[in-house]
Formats: structure tokens, C-alpha cells, sequence
């Protein structure tokens, strides 16, 4: 009968049959053969074709005609009995899942729903690993989203089950996720601690972490090492204990929480999962351990070649079979804060647009984020033009905005505020949005951003030689190069400081001219060192102080010397910024020894290299 009807239609030019299927010439003649079937009865029809499909189709053809399939059993979801409703609610977790890795997360959150709907509160009763993960799959939905009442609502629902702690992973996960997301970075670390808690494992107590601790922690991490390379690291077994890789999860997100709350604990985070990583064998989270060792290996412990060979172990990982989900993470860590101790800093610039753009396609949109950032501060940095720098970050905070990362927006408001001042653009009303910020840091413990604050504050007052507050800032400024940790904006951060205390101590007598010089000097010191291990990005951040320490002591023929260099260099390396800099030094120095020819000239080229950065308050009078 199916078959003299589908060749009395295809006789009737209404159907097309093909080797391998037949369907309407037209579509319009499909609508109005369903414009025949009652209204009350097209759910059920589409239903009964969705039963029809699901029991002809083979695996790969159900595969592939999914989303198709699972959407016409849901219309006849009110009508299925009990016995089919955990198969349907099993398609839809799979057409959730399915649609997640394809990044179409607003899809995937209907499918979650409509399963959780179909199950209904028995879904917790007996085999309740289905509704479980409809909870999980769909809070994750739901926080990339950015539906967090949702979000929170599932969280409450599955952590209030009465089930082993291990299968409350993946809502604890997110749970931590997105109270970091949300600003509430104290909260993510306590909710962090006490699943590690749960899992019998051990934790590291929240408060500052001794000098003495930190680095009896590093040698027993060093002896572990046994002077590991790269590709041994990488060669190591994989993990084969779920609590320990659970646990090593949530040591990732301490890490990326403690760095902003109390960076003196992340050592022994790190430190901690290196252990089990070396002990008990390779996870998805070691890369980021590595990376975050090869950090600290190139900042605070002042080893860069070391940490560089821990930042490849990390890339190697990311290449083996299964462990590529934290490539975006590696890829910020290892280009944010090991990269630049050696090679170019705009050399950061591409790789850091790629993680941007894999963390999108992936669905890693808080790695997604800050790779954005960090090249948008870089960019900064580098010294490329202002206005472009203004246009770019103008483009981005949106972006951020629509990615639901209000916290880590709030980096390139305070880079936005910079370069508009420096641009003489909404100078007051940027003042007022900086102290908000920084109001906001100390309200929430937010040490990173503080920091943050301080740094391109005191960026703005050296380029606009306001040495008395920049005094003022450095003294009340704390330990910014510790709450910068591994950052070029620490680095950028301690040349400041030295060239604020030697151009006070110019001005000054006496003890308290002592006291500046030597703590330019110990400043100097651990720029000089950087330059000796390979940093090529303050090589001219050097010259300018050492010009200005020679000022300092009289010695006229190095001070010369020394700028002159710092120009060369500078110029050289690209950063506009920095020679509009020395130039103008250079005119203040040859002007105090009487020489207004070399004056002139320095401060005409340095108005051109402000102009070249598009820094207009520099190249014509500021008010007020």
C-alpha cells in the first residue's frame, strides 16, 4: 500500500525518490499535507514519526539525524509512558551533550530541561545517574550562559542529594567556577577547599604562606624533579585515581582564585599538584601545574630557562591523547607569564589571539577571556598607538560583557582609563571609574586588581613627571610585584618604581636622599638581573635608569652615555613609549646642566615619539 502510494505521488510529479531516500519536490506541498492532520493530533504525529526513526535508524544514522529525532519525540513528551520516559530523557542528555561540544550552549540547555521535565522528581530515585547529569550538563549550560539562577538552582538540587561525594564533582566544579566568574573569590576558594575536604585529601590552610614554607615546599618539589626535562615529564604514566584527579581539579581553580587573594599560597598549590602529578601520574589539570611552575620558576624564583623547559613540559602534555582540555589555560599561563622573561613581548601578541579564539570555539570562555586581556595589555605595553589600543578595548569590554567575565572585565576598564587620560579623553570621570575599582578590590579582597590600580596610576603619573605622588603611591602601594606575580605589568611595575625613587632622590638631601638612592639601587639590582638572564624586554628600562643613577651621582659623561643608549635601544625594540620617555628625561637633564641646544632637541623629539604613541597630553599643554 506505502509503496502504489509513494509511485502514485511520484507519478503526479508531488515526489522524488532517490537511491536512498524520497521526498516532496516542493516544500510547500509537506506543509499543507500537514495542514490535514488535526492540530490536536500533530504532536503525536510528530512523535509517533520520532518512535518510527528511532527504531530504524542505525547508530550512525541516529548519530547523525540527532537533534532531528530528539526534537520530534519531544513533542509527544507529555504522551510517553513511564517506561519510555528515562529513554527519552537519555536521548535528550545525548543531544544536550552534543550540541555542548558544538558550543551551542542555549540549545543544549532546552534538551537539558526538557530531560529533567520528562524524568520529574523520580529521576533521584534508583539509578539516578541520568537526572545527575542533566544537572550537570545543564549548570554548565547554564553558567556559560549565563543563566546563574538556573545555574544555582540545579547546583542546590544535586549537592542536597544524599550520594557519594564523588559523583557531586562536576556541580562542585561549576559551583567553584562560577563564584570566581561572579567576583566572589573567597567564597570559590572555601567552596574549592572543602570538596577537597570531602575527598579526604589534604589542603593548604588559607592564610599568607611563610618564605620559609614556600621554599622548604620547592626543594622537596626540586629533589622530585630530579632534573627532569620536558620530555620525561611528558612521558610520565597517567593518573588512574578519580579522587586524585578530582582533587587536582580543584587545585587548578585554587590557583587561579589564590592568585588574586593571596598569592603567597600559590606556590604550595602548585607545588602540591606537581606531587601527585610526579607520584601518581599525568591529568588533564598537570599541564596547568607545569605552566604555573614554569611562572614561577621565571618570576619570583628567578630561574627563566628552568621555568621555560617546565612551560614546554606543560605544552607537551596538552598534546597527548585526552589531555588537550586545558590547552587555552596552558597556552594564557605559558604566554602571559613565562614568554616575555626571554623573548619579545610581541611575540605574545598572536599566540594569545589563537587561545582567544580556541577558548570561544570550545566553550573555555573564562581562558577565553584573559588570553584577550593579557594581549590587550601587551598591546598597551609594546607601545603600539593609543588610539588603536582605545578602539580595541572599546570593542572588547562587550565581548566580556556578553561572556559574563565581570571580573575580569574590570582588568581592561583600568587599561581604558589609562589610555583615554594619556589621550586627555573624559580625564575626570576616569579618575572617578579608577577609584571605584579600587574600592571595589578592597571591599572584595581583590589584591590582583588593586595592584593592577596602582600600577598604570603610577604609569601616569611617571609619564606625566608628577614624582610626588608617584612617591606617595609606591610607599602605599604594598608589594606590587608580588601581587603581579609573573606578569609583564610586574616587571613594567618595578622599572617604575626604581626611576620614582631616583628622580625623588634628586630632589632630596640628606638621610632621606640615602634612603631613596637605596632603594632605587635594590630596585636596579633586580632589573639588572633580569637583563643578564635573557630578559630582552627591559633592556632599555635599564639604560634609563642607570642614565638617571649616573645624574644622580654626578657623573655626567655616563649619564649621556646611558640615554643616549636607552633611546638607541628603545627605538630599536619598538616601544615608542619609552624612547618618547628617555628623550624627555634626557631634556631635563642636559636643561639642569645648562645645555638648552641638547634640551631643545631632546624635548622636540620627545613630543614627536608622544605624538607617533598618540599621547595628546603630552604633546600639548594639560590643564589645570
Amino acid at each position: 500500500a506505502y509503496a502504489s502510494a509513494i509511485e502514485e505521488l511520484e507519478g503526479e510529479g508531488l515526489f522524488e525518490v532517490g537511491n536512498e531516500e524520497c521526498h516532496f519536490v516542493h516544500e510547500q506541498i509537506q506543509s499543507a499535507a500537514f495542514e490535514l492532520i488535526c492540530p490536536d493530533q500533530r504532536d503525536s504525529f510528530r512523535g509517533r514519526i520520532g518512535r518510527i526513526l528511532l527504531k530504524r535508524l542505525s547508530p550512525e544514522e541516529l548519530e547523525a539525524s540527532l537533534f532531528e529525532v530528539v526534537g520530534l519525540l519531544n513533542c509527544a513528551a507529555s504522551e510517553i509512558t513511564d517506561k519510555d520516559r528515562d529513554e527519552l530523557a537519555m536521548m535528550n542528555l545525548k543531544a544536550g551533550i552534543k550540541a555542548s561540544e558544538n558550543a551551542a550552549f542555549d540549545v543544549a540547555k532546552v534538551y537539558f530541561e526538557i530531560g529533567r521535565e520528562v524524568l520529574g522528581p523520580r529521576g533521584w530515585e534508583g539509578d539516578h545517574q541520568t537526572m545527575l547529569d542533566l544537572c550537570s550538563h545543564g549548570a554548565n549550560a547554564c553558567f556559560l550562559t549565563g543563566d546563574f539562577d538556573t545555574m544555582n538552582a540545579l547546583i542546590n538540587e544535586a549537592l542536597s542529594k544524599d550520594i557519594d561525594t564523588k559523583e557531586k564533582y562536576n556541580v562542585s566544579d561549576i559551583k567553584v567556577r562560577s563564584l570566581f566568574t561572579a567576583g566572589n573569590a573567597n567564597e570559590s576558594i572555601d567552596a574549592a577547599l572543602d570538596f577537597r575536604r570531602q575527598l579526604g585529601l589534604p589542603i593548604s590552610e588559607k592564610k599568607p604562606a611563610s618564605k620559609f614554607t614556600i621554599i622548604r615546599e620547592f626543594i622537596r618539589v626540586k629533589k622530585l624533579l630530579k632534573n627532569k626535562t620536558a620530555e620525561d615529564i611528558a612521558n610520565l604514566p597517567i593518573l588512574n585515581d578519580e579522587r586524585y584527579e578530582m582533587g587536582q581539579r580543584m587545585n587548578q581553580h585554587l590557583a587561579t582564585t589564590i592568585y588574586v587573594v593571596e598569592p603567597t599560597m600559590l606556590p604550595l598549590i602548585i607545588f602540591q599538584g606537581i606531587t601527585i602529578s610526579l607520584k601518581h601520574g599525568l591529568n588533564c589539570s598537570s599541564s596547568n601545574d607545569f605552566a604555573v611552575l614554569g611562572m614561577l620558576l621565571c618570576g619570583p624564583f628567578g630561574k627563566p630557562h628552568e621555568g621555560l623547559e617546565m612551560a614546554k613540559a606543560a605544552e607537551l602534555i596538552n598534546e597527548k591523547p585526552g589531555m588537550r582540555r586545558n590547552t587555552v589555560n596552558t597556552l594564557f599561563v605559558t604566554q602571559a607569564y613565562c614568554y616575555h622573561w626571554v623573548s619579545p613581548l610581541q611575540d605574545t601578541i598572536d599566540p594569545l589571539l589563537k587561545g582567544y579564539q580556541i577558548g570561544l570555539e570550545t566553550g573555555k570562555n573564562e581562558g577565553a577571556s584573559w588570553c584577550l586581556i593579557v594581549r590587550s595589555n601587551h598591546l598597551y605595553f609594546i607601545g603600539r598607538p593609543l588610539d588603536s589600543i582605545q578602539k580595541e578595548l572599546e570593542a572588547t569590554i562587550p565581548v566580556l560583557t556578553q561572556l559574563k567575565q565581570d571580573m575580569s572585565k574590570s582588568n581592561l576598564i583600568i587599561f581604558l582609563m589609562t589610555v583615554k587620560k594619556l589621550r586627555g579623553i573624559d580625564v575626570e570621570a576616569g579618575d572617578k571609574i579608577m577609584d571605584s575599582i579600587l574600592a571595589t578590590a578592597a571591599s572584595t579582597g581583590n589584591l590582583a586588581l588593586s595592584a593592577l590600580v596602582n600600577m598604570m596610576k603610577l604609569e601616569v603619573f611617571v609619564f606625566f613627571q608628577q614624582w610626588g605622588e608617584a612617591v606617595d603611591l609606591v610607599r602605599k602601594a604594598g608589594d606590587v610585584r608580588l601581587l603581579l606575580l609573573g606578569m609583564f605589568a610586574s616587571v613594567r611595575y618595578t622599572f617604575l618604581e626604581a626611576l620614582t625613587y631616583l628622580k625623588a632622590a634628586q630632589s632630596t638631601s640628606g638621610w632621606k636622599k640615602r634612603q631613596l638612592k637605596k632603594s632605587a639601587h635594590k630596585t636596579i639590582q633586580i632589573i639588572r638581573g633580569w637583563v643578564k638572564k635573557g630578559n630582552v624586554n627591559v633592556v632599555h628600562h635599564l639604560y634609563i635608569l642607570e642614565a638617571e643613577l649616573a645624574v644622580l651621582n654626578g657623573k655626567n659623561k655616563m649619564a649621556k652615555e646611558k640615554f643616549n643608549d636607552a633611546i638607541v635601544t628603545s627605538s630599536r625594540n619598538g616601544f615608542v613609549q619609552d624612547k618618547a620617555l628617555a628623550h624627555e628625561l634626557a631634556s631635563a637633564y642636559f636643561r639642569s646642566q645648562g645645555d638648552d641646544n641638547w634640551g631643545d632637541y631632546h624635548i622636540e623629539r620627545s613630543r614627536a615619539c608622544y605624538q607617533e604613541w598618540g599621547c595628546s597630553e603630552k604633546v600639548q599643554p594639560r590643564s589645570g
